[in-house]
């Protein structure tokens, strides 16, 4: 079976430990980095490294490698990642921010394989049921990402996405967390810089104060304009 090389992340200190515990889990080419181990896996040392490894904080699997020399240097070398070059193709791209287990971003990728999917989610146990999902049956245009949505803007380049996808997404229902939410403002303006012009967010949810509180969000913005509103899902 084919192997590949996966970065396991840690706290400063416990490189050694790390690299100790990928060593008894049979692990091959392990190499410690500062925070870091990396090593070589195949599908079935990737799962349980994310279920076993007591020190580790993520396991991450490469897209792309550079050199960078400092941190601006370092954001240089993200934008310059182009997901048409990780796809092989010009096909559009869809988003789906905080898509859970996949199931939706799943059915959509199968369904059009003329476009492009890249799921979004940032807790590594929810993201890893996709992955298995994916293992059973692997679709060439979809990709899942861990990451905080926050950093979408670090991630896509400006109007590189055709369309983003929120479904049933956290309400963060207390004040204070308001511009957590997937469609604040804040998120919203972050959304308006990786999309296209003319492209479209679709937002879906079940929580009625969450949807009342995007209403507002888009009537009150002076870039965003709602096309359509239903309270039937």
């Amino acid at each position: 079976e084919n192997t590949f090389t996966l970065v396991a992340k840690t706290l400063p200190g416990f490189e050694e430990i790390l690299a100790e515990e990928l060593k008894a889990l049979g692990a091959e080419n392990i190499n410690i980095l500062y925070r870091a181990v990396s090593f070589e896996a195949d599908k079935a040392l990737m799962y349980k490294a994310n279920y076993c490894l007591r020190t580790a904080l993520r396991i991450l699997k490469p897209i792309q490698t550079f050199v960078a020399r400092n941190e601006l240097m370092l954001y240089k070398k993200i934008f310059e990642i182009k997901w048409h070059e990780i796809f092989g193709n010009e096909n559009p791209i869809h988003i789906e921010i905080g898509m859970g287990k996949g199931k939706f971003i799943h059915t959509m990728a199968k369904l059009n394989p003329q476009i492009n999917y890249v799921g979004i989610e940032k807790y590594s146990s929810v993201l890893l049921r996709a992955i298995q999902k994916m293992e059973e049956e692997e679709l060439p245009n979809l990709k899942f990402i861990r990451m905080e949505a926050e950093n979408i803007t670090k991630v896509f380049g400006a109007h590189e996405v055709d369309k983003i996808y929120l479904n049933f997404s956290d309400p963060w229902p207390k004040d204070r967390h308001a511009k957590r939410r997937l469609p604040s403002k804040e998120f919203l303006a972050r959304y308006d810089v990786i999309l296209k012009p003319d492209s479209r967010l679709e937002f879906k949810t079940d929580n009625r104060g969450l949807f009342d509180f995007s209403v507002e969000t888009l009537q009150e913005s002076k870039i965003w304009k709602m096309t359509a509103c239903t309270y039937d899902l």
